[in-house]
């Protein structure tokens, strides 16, 4: 089992940044990915942006030249900083893991809210 805390989430103004974090706990030496997940009512989650263990990235492409994910092994943590950001980008927003095994979880979510 992994466990997921996040923080960092909160209210910008359009133009503005903010830096999610997300630490796992638990099994963790069985992550492979880690990324982050958004979500606005009435529609699907979707990717934003994860890294492999090896360091590669993908990015959707609405947040490319915007958003940077990071990851820190050895805290178990991923980050996302989040630049330029604009009203689209208003979401909740959710850390993933994908283990080894391809077993993945969530964390809770935090709202980010760009005010135009």
């Amino acid at each position: 089992q992994v466990q997921l805390v996040e923080s960092g989430g909160g209210l910008v103004q359009a133009g503005g940044s903010l830096r999610l974090s997300c630490t796992a706990s638990g099994n963790t030496l069985s992550i492979n990915v880690m990324g982050w997940y958004r979500q606005t009512p009435g529609k699907q989650r979707e990717l934003v942006a994860d890294i492999s263990s090896d360091s590669s990235t993908h990015y959707a492409d609405s947040v490319k030249g915007r958003f940077t994910i990071t990851r820190d092994a050895a805290k178990n943590t991923v980050y996302l900083q989040m630049n330029s950001l604009k009203p689209e980008d208003t979401a909740v927003y959710y850390c993933h893991v994908r283990t080894r095994l391809y077993t993945g979880y969530w964390g809770q979510g935090t709202q980010v809210t760009v005010s135009s």
